[in-house]
């Protein structure tokens, strides 16, 4: 039974399995590379492009590629495409579809049973759109989990023998998150997570994009904006991905800019880059000593290792601020790659581990055989736990009797360990109320708030009140936070048993939607 991980990344992404040895591998793309830019190209409403491609004609019809898609994941918009308009769970499908097909080009095995990857900092809209995404491609998501998680595995594989505590950095192209994983005795558990899906290496080509235009403006005052025209914006983003890149080695690089019948050769010296990029990487600081303050209060002080993971970790500014403010000597493993091969051993040993569990013992060692794993080793991945926190706060609206204001009481909190479960009572606001509103709300914010307007309302329903109770009848409330990061939530009035049951409504598609998707993907030519 073949089974595969899967870095759905911002930018590139990239897929793996586990080899004949029990090794996690890449699987090249069909252009012959580890990673496939997560980039869509419509050259028709039935011929879509995804890749290297899609890319290149970002910068010839800019109107029918998308690209960032990631940094929408759970939002309820459309990209208007063709007289057609496309989700981002749609948009993510075809890269997902795209990685899969490729994948069985090269090993000849339907990769339908797959791993899909997050950043740790994705609350619950994020992942749901991520696995309806993986269900519209025709994949059988085996389950959702987090990058640096991913990352972790992979490492703690690279070494087996030692129980070490590390903090995971990882910038990817366009999210950002920093975790504190404990690893011991061969088990893995998350100590806490912060981050921002909305920082990442695009944000760093951005810059140089403005400052690209800013220069050609200053040299040409007469001529028209550079921003103004989709192509040339287009070219420029190209532009300053390769300036970025170049200068992680390099000190200084030249970039020609052509707009408007004119030309400019702008040279960028890595420190003028550094300067103009500073104050994003300062916010990556920040919020990595917003996590290493978390994990000091759970008593953890200090660390073994500072793993980077994700190819914007490349750039050397990186290691060199981390290592100047934490003491401690970044390890570049893998970045590109340490991601989906986490996944593909997460992928192997959770299929394992559920094979154990539900009796298929022939099929468990069928799998265990073709990847050569010693007993010992079987041993050790049927009992390996994985523990995780809760990445956002969950509660729900209460009114302060005396203001009447409305503000949001946290029941489980970021950085709970999961699952998670908590049981409180709230009472009734006015005499001989009938019913009470339950408004479920999600932790929008960098930290936990109590204001309405920092958390986003997922789910609501109305529970039913007796007649004729005062003011503070209690209705009990039950928050439950899987490991899946899935929160179920109940409300019951005791005297009656009155009982309401939320089905957390996290936005996006619905099931129906799904399907609909789904069917019409399948008429689609997607390479």
């Amino acid at each position: 039974m073949a089974v595969y991980g899967i870095d759905l990344g911002t930018t590139y992404s990239c897929i793996a399995c586990i080899d004949e040895v029990g090794r996690p591998t890449v699987l090249r793309n069909l252009e012959g590379t580890d990673t496939t830019p997560s980039v869509v190209y419509f050259e028709t409403s039935d011929n879509v492009i995804v890749g290297a491609t899609a890319k290149d004609n970002a910068v010839l019809e800019p109107d029918k590629v998308v690209s960032l898609i990631k940094r929408d994941m759970g939002r309820d918009i459309t990209y208007p495409i063709h007289e057609f308009g496309y989700t981002p769970e749609e948009l993510s499908a075809f890269i997902l579809l795209k990685l899969a097909t490729d994948a069985r080009t090269t090993t000849g095995e339907d990769a339908r049973d797959v791993v899909i990857t997050v950043p740790a900092y994705f609350g619950a809209a994020e992942r749901d759109a991520t696995r309806k995404a993986g269900r519209i491609a025709g994949l059988n998501v085996i389950d959702i989990i987090s990058e640096p998680i991913a990352a972790a595995i992979n490492y703690g594989v690279l070494n087996p023998e030692q129980d070490r505590t590390i903090l995971v950095y990882d910038l990817g192209g366009g999210t950002f998150d920093t975790t504190v994983i404990a690893l011991r005795d061969g088990n893995i558990e998350v100590i806490c997570t912060d981050g921002d899906h909305e920082l990442g290496g695009a944000d760093w080509d951005a810059r140089l994009v403005e400052y690209l235009a800013e220069r050609f403006r200053e040299e040409h005052p007469d001529a028209g904006d550079p921003l103004d025209d989709k192509q040339t914006e287009q070219q420029l983003r190209r532009d300053a991905e390769d300036a970025k890149k170049a200068l992680t080695t390099r000190t200084s690089y030249t970039v020609r800019v052509m707009h408007d019948g004119r030309a400019a050769a702008i040279e960028i010296t890595r420190e003028k880059f550094e300067e103009i990029t500073k104050d994003l990487l300062d916010r990556t600081i920040e919020i990595t000593g917003r996590t290493l303050a978390t994990a000091a209060d759970k008593g953890i002080t200090d660390y073994d290792d500072l793993v980077l993971v994700g190819g914007s970790t490349k750039m050397p500014a990186v290691a060199a601020r981390l290592e100047a403010e934490l003491g401690l000597k970044p390890r570049l493993q893998d970045p590109d790659l340490a991601v989906a091969k986490g996944a593909a051993l997460y992928a192997f040993e959770e299929t394992y581990r559920r094979l154990l569990r539900s009796g298929a013992t022939e099929q468990a060692q069928e799998m265990a055989s073709k990847a050569g794993l010693s007993a010992e080793q079987q041993r050790q991945i049927a009992g390996r736990q994985i523990k995780t926190v809760a990445s956002h706060a969950f509660g729900i609206v209460v009114v302060d009797r005396e203001t009447q204001a409305e503000q949001v009481a946290h029941l489980v909190h970021a950085n709970d360990e999961l699952p998670a479960s908590h049981t409180e009572d709230f009472f009734t606001v006015y005499d001989n109320q009938t019913a009470a509103d339950v408004r479920v709300m999600e932790q929008a914010g960098s930290v936990e708030s109590p204001e309405p307007a920092d958390n986003n309302e997922i789910a609501t329903g109305v529970i039913k009140i007796p007649p004729g109770k005062r003011a503070g009848w209690p209705v009990e409330v039950t928050f439950e936070l899987d490991t899946s990061g899935l929160l179920h939530v109940t409300a019951v009035e005791k005297e009656t048993g009155e009982k309401l049951e939320l089905k957390v409504d996290v936005g996006g598609m619905s099931e129906e939607e799904v399907e609909r998707s789904r069917a019409a993907l399948s008429r689609v030519q997607v390479s």
